[in-house]
């Protein structure tokens, strides 16, 4: 049997207590538009009440530790710790490498374990990584515990994202991870109004105003783990709060899209990996996601020293980073129910990134050939930040749609989310120690050249996986028409995203 004949053998198993369930095709993957019945809708409501809650907080303390790194440099840590900018991006990037180590390897730790254990896990370790920041007082110190942070809080995001994706059919994806990911602009907001507010306990246990920042949340982000071991289910068929004829119907309703199918065999790791190399529309969305990344995590960390740049101090400026995130967060919800409801994610990054590309234009204007104030400089960032933002969902949500079976999408979801922190590495030193402030010029171009290196990227593709069901819709055609079927195909057909029986979300 050839190497390509064993691939095609390659399929799922079943694990009552993960997520990890069962693909076999009951029918074409339609993604047309169809609603959900009531009492169906009403379950898929009552879901959301059970797992975004938990998974939003867990996402905003996991978020709120990288804003909150920049918030306390502004609040003084730089100078108690004595380290330069260069220091200081060591440190960070310090995070960064852990935390590409694992996001794979912990994907496939929550299929075998199950995410109840895993993600409150790793985010209570996290936690008290967190807290101990609050008594650096040296530049090993900081190294230290960064990488720490990395390696225990390195597999949430793909983790969470894997999660959502087992919970819900794909119509229905994006608005979940919208609203988590708008738990993150939260974060961003918050942690600047909060940095405000902790920075005036200055003195308090002879501690400066900086190290509460890390003390304060390091203890909510344990109290939250410890509930989270509670509160968190495995999977839609195991939550108690369910009834048994409810976990059915959705159990079913997952079973017709193709992310539940009972019985199956386990899919194996290495031959799901090395296929992934294959799927062009991968490929190109992996490049997408390290484009992201590295804008966001530039704005995440610096943006409150961008905006002590334009001309503004201490707690203003971290009170002035507020309301471009809550517009996003406002905007990554709106994005998605349109997506969603019409199956639009390429087209809808399209216009995002080139929102962000023009907000990028308008912060470099002054610098290059415009003659403006600061304040039209900051209002480029409501171009900027919510055009970055909310690119994420639809990004997250568009790489779980298209890969199956599960085995490859947990990998597709986790390699994604490691080549992305090459773009973190790179945005450590793009301000500060390669572009200097006030203006960040350099820096500024980078980021310029990634959004539209996103909207070319996505263009392609959608172009990719528009042929890709052309294709198939006529291979599915011919297929029917030398068996005499005018039906479904057979149920033994596996769910694979090669298959032409599984119809890729535009």
């Amino acid at each position: 049997m050839s190497s390509s004949d064993r691939d095609q053998e390659a399929i799922e198993v079943a694990d009552e207590k993960s997520i990890s369930h069962f693909e076999y095709a009951p029918a074409v993957l339609d993604v047309a538009s169809r609603d959900a019945p009531p009492h169906l809708a009403k379950l898929w409501r009552k879901l959301d009440l059970l797992v975004l809650p938990i998974i939003s907080i867990i996402y905003f303390l996991f978020s709120l530790d990288r804003y909150s790194i920049g918030n306390a440099r502004v609040a003084g840590m730089q100078n108690a710790l004595h380290i330069t900018d260069e220091q200081y991006s060591i440190a960070l990037t310090a995070q960064l490498l852990p935390q590409m180590l694992v996001q794979i390897p912990s994907n496939h730790m929550l299929i075998v374990v199950g995410p109840r254990i895993v993600m409150p896990s790793m985010i209570l370790c996290g936690g008290v990584v967190c807290a101990l920041q609050g008594f650096m007082t040296n530049f090993a110190g900081l190294v230290t515990c960064r990488f720490f942070m990395g390696f225990f809080q390195g597999g949430l995001l793909p983790g969470v994202s894997l999660y959502l994706a087992s919970f819900y059919p794909r119509r229905k994806l994006q608005l979940r991870i919208a609203i988590m990911h708008s738990a993150l602009a939260c974060a961003s907001a918050f942690s600047g109004l909060l940095s405000a507010a902790i920075i005036h306990m200055d003195g308090i246990a002879n501690k400066p105003g900086w190290a509460w920042i890390f003390l304060l949340e390091g203890l909510f982000i344990v109290v939250i783990a410890l509930l989270a071991f509670f509160l968190l289910p495995d999977s839609p068929t195991t939550a108690l709060s369910f009834k048994d004829s409810e976990k059915a119907l959705i159990a079913d309703a997952l079973q017709e899209d193709g992310i539940l199918v009972q019985g199956a065999a386990r899919g194996r790791f290495w031959t799901e990996f090395r296929l992934i190399f294959t799927q062009p529309h991968i490929i190109l969305l992996v490049l997408v996601d390290m484009f992201y990344d590295s804008t966001l995590s530039s704005l995440g960390t610096f943006l409150p020293s961008i905006v002590t740049s334009l001309g503004y101090e201490d707690s203003v400026a971290q009170l002035m980073t507020v309301p471009p995130f809550a517009v996003s967060g406002v905007l990554a919800i709106l994005t998605a129910l349109v997506a969603d409801r019409y199956a639009v994610r390429g087209m809808t990054m399209i216009i995002l990134g080139t929102m962000a590309t023009i907000g990028f234009a308008l912060f470099l204007g002054k610098s290059a050939f415009l003659s403006y104030d600061n304040g039209v400089r900051y209002g480029s960032l409501f171009l900027i930040v919510p055009g970055v933002f909310c690119i994420g969902p639809p990004l997250g949500a568009w790489i779980a749609n298209n890969t199956a079976p599960l085995v490859r999408r947990a990998t597709a979801l986790a390699l994604a989310s490691t080549i992305r922190n090459i773009g973190s590495i790179l945005s450590m030193w793009l301000f500060g120690s390669i572009s200097a402030p006030p203006r960040y010029t350099s820096a500024s171009i980078t980021l310029l050249v990634f959004q539209v290196g996103t909207v070319v990227c996505v263009a392609g593709a959608l172009v990719h996986v528009w042929r890709e069901n052309k294709r198939k819709a006529r291979r599915r055609i011919e297929w029917r028409a030398s068996q005499g079927m005018t039906g479904e195909p057979p149920r033994e057909v596996p769910v694979r995203n090669e298959s032409i029986w599984f119809e890729y979300v535009m």
